[in-house]
């Protein structure tokens, strides 16, 4: 059996390193710790043959959200005026289309409906994610490699 602590390290770990899930099995039982964002706090699901190690580790889930804090993402006033381009699913993404070519996009960026921003991999298979409004990037929320969730934020376009 897991102890508390060791989740605790692990979900610190998950924090610090920005990962979206990890997964552990230790004999028959099974830990997957996993938040939906960067920014969401972390869900521990604990799994075992008999019901009795199920129930102690969920004060550890209820402890999470105080470790989110240690990366608040400051909110720049102007930003009400945003949009959003989101992650239509689940999968990882890419800012370029191979690690020798230069980004689809930047801070600065132009783009345009249709115009492509980055490449999200999902089961082995490459989508380009266009741009549905014409703007300028203003923001890159997530790195290169990085997985994303259904809904994710991936860029914040000032709309012209």
């Amino acid at each position: 059996m897991l102890d508390v602590d060791k989740i605790r390290q692990l979900i610190e770990m998950m924090v610090a390193n920005d990962l979206v899930e990890v997964s552990l099995r230790d004999g028959d039982v099974e830990v997957n710790l996993r938040r939906p964002n960067a920014n969401a706090p972390v869900t521990t699901v604990v799994t075992a043959s008999n019901p009795a190690p199920v129930a102690q580790p969920m004060p550890v889930a209820q402890a999470a959200p105080a470790a989110a804090p240690a990366t608040p993402e400051p909110a720049p006033a102007d930003d009400a005026d945003l949009v959003e381009i989101t992650s239509p699913m689940v999968g990882t993404f890419y800012a370029a289309s191979d690690p020798e070519s230069p980004p689809f996009v930047t801070v600065g960026t132009e783009v345009h409906p249709g115009s492509v921003t980055c490449i999200l991999e999902a089961m082995k298979v490459f989508n380009e994610i266009k741009a549905e409004i014409a703007g300028r990037v203003e923001r890159v929320l997530v790195k290169n490699a990085q997985p994303v969730e259904y809904g994710q934020p991936l860029f914040l376009v000032r709309p012209q």
